[in-house]
């Protein structure tokens, strides 16, 4: 098949898919509303994907796949046009980026490539509410965003620097692996350190942002236990950190963090987070229900937990099963469970019974709910 790299994402961005895979022996498929469809009848041979691994990878990238079996980083949609389509295409579509993932499977090369947003989102059409924005002016403290891959975070993580870029006269670190969203200097000055070109790795490059005077610093995933150590360390010596996980739930989170120490530090790490943690924003993605039941888009359902006194009282006396009780309680300090947040969008008609029951933490609990409703 011959189909060029901006061919397939040129489709991808037509068809506002999220993300493009590309395999040998099968056609290449596009995700579109977490759905994966052929993007042609055709499959792709062996001889096809290795040529367009090497349109986007560049020689050190591919000597990376040869090394390691992967590499990965960011693609910008304009650096595959010509000069004739750079002076004709709009700059929306030129400036559309890719998080790319090039790996071998079976001793044949594949590619993975996300498309990035073009534009931010504001808090309110992502969804979060207003506790949420005011987590921003915090002094200091650890901010995660979690959820499995593909849930958004990085969007949700991109949008709250941007309101903290436009609102705060603050200094701004991003240490990202690779640089997803580029930001430029508003209100604030932004740095953006993309691992593995100007910083080893995240750990070391938390500790040298400690020496650059930082008000506020991302850190794109909490990996290692280094890192984790490096970010709640930042975090309790007076700056605002905004860090992800790949969990789901707020207590799942806090004992993922303390399970990543040796047992006789964990008692230390649960002192830290229950003084230094100032929320736990958990996340996932579903198909957006439209008019007439179609799927238009996708919608993110959130578990909010924000610290209390009774929130750092269970993370210090290693209560975290207790911490769903206090987020159902806690509606007045913005606090919400996934299971209820799940139950607003279906009760609004956004998702079906479907992703609501196959999504919940308890499903049991969503149906005895909607019996109660029903028996109303």
């Amino acid at each position: 098949m011959e189909i060029s790299m901006k061919d397939l994402l040129q489709a991808t961005i037509d068809e506002g898919g999220s993300d493009l895979h590309i395999r040998a022996l099968v056609p290449p498929l596009l995700r579109v509303h977490g759905e994966l469809c052929p993007l042609a009848d055709e499959s792709l041979t062996e001889e096809d994907t290795l040529r367009l691994c090497r349109e986007i990878s560049s020689p050190a990238h591919m000597d990376e796949v040869e090394k390691n079996g992967g590499a990965d980083y960011a693609l910008a949609y304009r650096e595959l046009c010509t000069a004739e389509e750079l002076a004709s295409e709009p700059e929306s579509k030129l400036d559309t980026r890719f998080r790319v993932s090039v790996f071998k499977e079976r001793k044949r090369y594949g590619i993975v490539l996300r498309q990035i947003p073009s534009s931010l989102f504001t808090l309110e059409q992502i969804g979060l509410p207003e506790t949420v924005r005011e987590l921003l002016f915090k002094p200091r403290g650890l901010i995660l965003v979690t959820g499995p891959t593909g849930s958004g975070k990085s969007t949700t993580l991109a949008s709250m620097i941007d309101v903290i870029n436009r609102e705060r006269g603050v200094h701004i670190i991003t240490i990202e692996d690779p640089i997803e969203f580029y930001h430029s200097s508003k209100k604030s000055i932004i740095t953006q350190r993309e691992v593995g070109d100007d910083v080893p790795s995240f750990a070391e490059a938390i500790r040298r942002a400690l020496r650059q005077d930082p008000d506020v610093i991302l850190v794109g995933e909490m990996r290692d236990l280094e890192t984790i150590s490096a970010a709640i360390t930042a975090a309790e010596t007076g700056h605002l950190v905004f860090a992800t996980l790949h969990t789901t739930g707020a207590a799942e989170t806090i004992d993922r963090i303390v399970d990543a120490f040796p047992t006789n530090q964990q008692e230390q790490i649960r002192t830290q987070l229950a003084a230094g943690l100032q929320a736990v924003i958990s996340q996932i993605l579903l198909p957006k229900l439209g008019r007439g039941g179609q799927v238009q888009g996708r919608i993110a359902a959130f578990e909010i937990m924000t610290s209390t006194d009774a929130i750092r009282s269970r993370i210090r006396d290693n209560k975290t099963n207790m911490i769903k009780s206090d987020l159902q309680t806690g509606a007045k300090f913005g606090m919400i469970t996934l299971d209820a947040c799940l139950m607003n969008h279906y009760r609004d008609g956004l998702i079906s019974y479907e992703e609501l029951i196959t999504k919940s933490q308890d499903p049991e609990w969503i149906m005895q709910k909607l019996t109660e409703e029903l028996g109303e």
